[in-house]
């Protein structure tokens, strides 16, 4: 059985090394300590996460993930991931990055949220960032 799964609903973005990307998130569960039974990441569009973000947890407005924890214990992680295509192009273009820089960047952050870590408070968003940063920079060197 897979353990990372990537649906495209969207499929106007390319991602390209899917194996490595699989062994990397598994890997980074694994550092983490955090077991892993399955996450599945569906790459969609706008509108169809809004109505996402509308139908579950009553928020009207666009975002680029939402994370949805679907694990019944702690014997292992089970988790869909919703990432709009969308808004990963607008704010590649918004902090002047690359798409894959930041459709990366997204992908970490999911798995990151999976692994424990938080991004409400400013302390808790700066070491968001920093793993992030380190997750880029892991697995692009």
């Amino acid at each position: 059985m897979q353990k990372i799964r990537f649906t495209f609903h969207d499929r106007t973005i390319l991602l390209g090394e899917r194996k490595k990307l699989k062994a990397f998130l598994e890997d980074l569960f694994k550092k983490e300590a955090k077991p892993l039974n399955s996450v599945s990441y569906i790459f969609c569009s706008d509108s169809f996460l809004l109505g996402i973000n509308n139908q579950f947890l009553n928020h009207d407005y666009y975002t680029d993930i939402i994370t949805f924890d679907l694990s019944p214990n702690d014997s292992g992680t089970e988790a869909e991931v919703y990432i709009s295509v969308d808004r990963v192009r607008e704010n590649a273009e918004n902090l002047r990055a690359s798409i894959k820089e930041e459709l990366h960047r997204v992908i970490f952050h999911g798995a990151l949220h999976l692994c424990g870590y938080k991004d409400k408070k400013k302390s808790e968003i700066l070491i968001m960032r920093q793993k992030e940063e380190e997750c880029l920079k892991n697995y692009f060197r």
